[in-house]
């Protein structure tokens, strides 16, 4: 069960393994773009390249959505990116239900874990293997892997290496139950910490607030939705920044040649790559050519 890119490298390594994938549960079919086609979600287009039949239930308590999951009969049900499930549907499976989070839990329980670990300023991250239970977030551990969270790795960067190193846990957690010969883990509720999802709110950047502060919600936003501030009443994106140890007051901002500084609560950051309400992304040099201060 799942639904955006994230969730593609798990079940490509499952549908390639020595396990079979009985179907796949992902959301309905949307229309996006300008034309607004019909587009399906990236793992309907895997499951439908790979002939594995696809259910796309509009309400996960519909009765033949949960009779439908009742006849395929699978053994496990996998969870990858997708929505809180119903206790009706993750007990139907001999084995229940596994989700993979992205995060080490109960760090980042919630919505949007891959953005707060970075916005945070965590050092590391990484991925966990759970059972489902009632509670969003707070079931037994199977299995975790971390990674290094390097000062310049924005949102992008570790969605695709998490949704990789997820993928290896995800097979390794499915052979451990196969095995039976596993503890589960108890989570400690004390150290919990909330991943809620991301508003537009959650956004604007705060220029009272530490020039890391500031940068690290450039990169837990970038590429999307991107982080922004207002000037002249036009919404300005901001997706890469550095910090610099140049003094200006918070939310000054200062033009040297081709460099745009703005000034944070302790030092500055200097913007690198942004975009204007209604252009292109683009470098700062190349914006300060068409935009003044």
């Amino acid at each position: 069960m799942g639904t955006p890119d994230f969730a593609i490298p798990s079940l490509k390594k499952i549908h390639e393994s020595k396990h079979e994938v009985a179907a796949v549960v992902t959301a309905i079919d949307k229309e996006r773009g300008r034309g607004q086609k019909l587009s399906f979600t990236p793992v309907k287009e895997f499951a439908l390249q790979n002939n594995i039949p696809v259910l796309q239930p509009e309400k996960l308590k519909d009765e033949n959505f949960i009779n439908q999951l009742k006849e395929i009969n699978a053994d496990l049900f996998v969870i990858v990116a997708f929505r809180i499930l119903p206790q009706e549907v993750f007990n139907i499976p001999k084995y229940g239900s596994f989700n993979l989070h992205g995060s080490v839990l109960p760090k980042f329980r919630g919505a949007a874990p891959i953005q707060w670990a970075i916005i945070k300023g965590e050092k590391e991250t990484g991925v966990t293997t759970f059972k489902l239970a009632e509670k969003v977030d707070t079931g037994n551990i199977y299995l975790q892997d971390s990674i290094p969270l390097n000062e310049d790795d924005n949102f992008e960067v570790i969605h695709d290496k998490l949704s990789l190193v997820g993928a290896d846990l995800v097979l390794k957690t499915i052979d451990l139950i196969e095995s039976g010969n596993y503890t589960l883990q108890q989570q400690d509720n004390s150290l919990a910490s909330p991943a809620p999802k991301i508003t537009k709110e959650t956004g604007q950047l705060n220029f009272e607030n530490t020039a890391r502060e500031v940068n690290n919600l450039i990169r837990g936003l970038s590429p999307f939705p991107g982080a922004y501030f207002n000037h002249n009443n036009k919404i300005i994106k901001v997706y890469k920044a550095k910090i610099s140890n140049m003094k200006l007051q918070p939310g000054e901002k200062k033009v040297i040649g081709e460099q745009l500084y703005i000034g944070c609560k302790e030092d500055s950051i200097e913007i690198l790559e942004l975009q204007q309400e209604g252009r292109k992304k683009m470098d700062s040099s190349a914006f300060l050519r068409g935009y003044k201060f």
